[in-house]
C-alpha cells in the first residue's frame, strides 16, 4: 500500500465550506502519480522511449464524510488486479482513521495515437494486494 499526504486548502472548498466533490479525484490522481514515482517509473521518459502513457480507463466513486478546509488527509492506494492491459486499484482518502472517500481505479496504457497497449513490465509485476 502507498501512502500520501495532503491537507486541505480553502480553494479546494465549496460555499459550505467542504471538500468540492470533484476535488477528490484530483487527490487521488496526486497519489497515484507520486505512487508511480516511488516505483521509479519516470512517466515522461516512458512516453518519449516507448510512446506510453497512462490513461483513465473506468472510476467507481463513493463519497462517504465531507473534509472541511485545513483537514490532513492521507491517500492510501493499493493495487487489487493487474492483467497485461489494465491495473485495477482503491484508492480511499482517510482523515486519521476516518474513511472519507473510496474509488476503485482502472488505469489502462495507451500509444500516441490512443490505441490500447500492454503496461509497462514494471506494472505487470506488481504484486496484488
Amino acid at each position: 500500500m502507498h501512502s500520501f499526504a495532503l491537507r486541505v486548502y480553502y480553494e479546494d472548498t465549496d460555499l459550505a465550506g467542504i471538500v468540492y466533490y470533484a476535488n477528490y479525484l484530483r487527490f487521488i490522481e496526486r497519489a497515484r502519480s507520486e505512487w508511480v514515482r516511488e516505483l521509479g517509473i519516470d512517466q515522461r521518459r516512458m512516453k518519449e522511449e516507448t510512446g506510453a502513457v497512462f490513461a483513465v480507463r473506468r472510476v467507481e466513486a463513493d463519497y462517504l464524510r465531507p473534509a472541511r478546509f485545513d483537514d490532513q488527509l492521507e491517500v492510501a492506494t493499493s493495487v487489487t488486479r493487474v492483467t497485461p492491459a489494465r491495473l485495477e486499484l482503491e484508492q480511499v482518502v482517510l482523515r486519521g482513521a476516518e474513511r472519507l472517500f473510496q474509488a476503485r481505479v482502472t488505469l489502462v496504457a495507451l500509444d500516441g495515437q490512443g490505441t490500447a497497449m500492454r503496461l509497462p513490465a514494471v506494472i505487470r509485476q506488481l504484486p496484488v494486494g
